[in-house]
């Protein structure tokens, strides 16, 4: 961390939370979209769900990348210019009346934006502004400002669709985007320098030596699964409740209520893995994430299931 003394712990912690909240929030608000732009344009859903798919293989290509510009040219940089860069994908978004043009704008301007102001970044600067007692503490917290970003913005996105149209909404999200700007200027600083020993040659040296250890490959399906589910719900969970004649703002209170589950999970999570097994947690979190989602299909669809499920895939 900086050693300018204005820079404290919690500054840092309340700044990135906020910038979480800011990134991870709107990127929870893509599926209200889905139905009204696509039936503006009269484009199949393949086309907006392809965008989003794209938008995720960006996000995910480019993490080490921007993981690797933050270490070596600070924390701030990257957010503030993954800021403005996701801020102009959201922009073109709104006028994108061509499956290309959304490609370009959903799909990859958004998804390195993404990847500059997301978790990768963004944790990494709060975790080194604390100590290691407190450091899962302080990454719960951190996690659940994406949540809390989700519970604000979703059913906010949802008005503003109502009231000026998806594509006026777009640009009010754009301009949110680029408060990750300014905010970046509390989150400077560069990883340590390792010893000389230890330096790894090239990404793709890295990349071997992460791949020979089994560890790596569970920790990346492991995202992989849990990044899967809450894309495919949050993409396609508001219109396919719409199909079934279910109100648009009970499918915007169910993406807010995983959002606001979220929270309590992360903090719970948080805390419980700095006291015991991570291992252990990690298992009990994703075999109750497969009940839930076998309930949510056996069950007969209403508000209520949609709510439960909701709250339940939320913590």
């Amino acid at each position: 961390m900086s050693k300018a003394s204005w820079r404290t712990p919690l500054l840092v912690l309340l700044t990135g939370t906020l910038v979480s909240a800011l990134c991870i929030g709107l990127r929870n608000t893509f599926g209200l979209y889905l139905r009204p732009m696509t039936e503006t344009y009269g484009w199949g859903r393949e086309v907006f769900a392809l965008a989003i798919a794209l938008q995720n293989i960006v996000w995910g290509l480019s993490a080490p990348f921007t993981g690797g510009f933050a270490d070596r040219y600070g924390t701030g940089r990257v957010i503030a210019a993954g800021g403005l860069i996701y801020g102009l994908g959201l922009y073109l978004m709104a006028y994108a009346d061509t499956p290309m043009a959304l490609m370009l704008s959903a799909g990859v301007l958004v998804g390195l934006g993404l990847s500059a102001t997301g978790f990768g970044v963004v944790l990494g600067a709060m975790g080194r502004a604390t100590s290691e007692r407190n450091r899962t503490l302080f990454l719960g917290i951190g996690s659940a400002g994406g949540s809390v970003g989700q519970f604000v913005l979703v059913p906010l996105s949802q008005g503003f669709i109502s009231s000026f149209g998806w594509s006026q909404a777009m640009v009010i999200a754009s301009g949110l985007a680029l408060l990750c700007a300014p905010l970046a200027v509390v989150l400077v600083g560069k990883a340590e320098r390792p010893a000389p020993a230890t330096v790894i040659a090239s990404p793709l040296a890295a990349f071997r030596e992460a791949g020979a250890q089994p560890r790596y490959w569970l920790l990346f399906w492991g995202f992989f699964v849990c990044g899967f589910q809450i894309t495919f719900i949050g993409t396609h969970l508001p219109a396919f409740l719409v199909d079934n004649q279910i109100a648009p703002t009970v499918a915007a209170v169910a993406l807010s209520l995983i959002g606001l589950f979220n929270i309590f999970g992360s903090l719970t999570f948080g805390y419980l893995g700095g006291r015991v097994s991570k291992r252990k947690a990690l298992c009990a979190l994703y075999l109750t994430r497969a009940v839930i989602i076998a309930l949510f299909l056996l069950l007969p669809l209403s508000n209520g299931t949609v709510l439960a499920f909701a709250a339940g895939m939320g913590f």
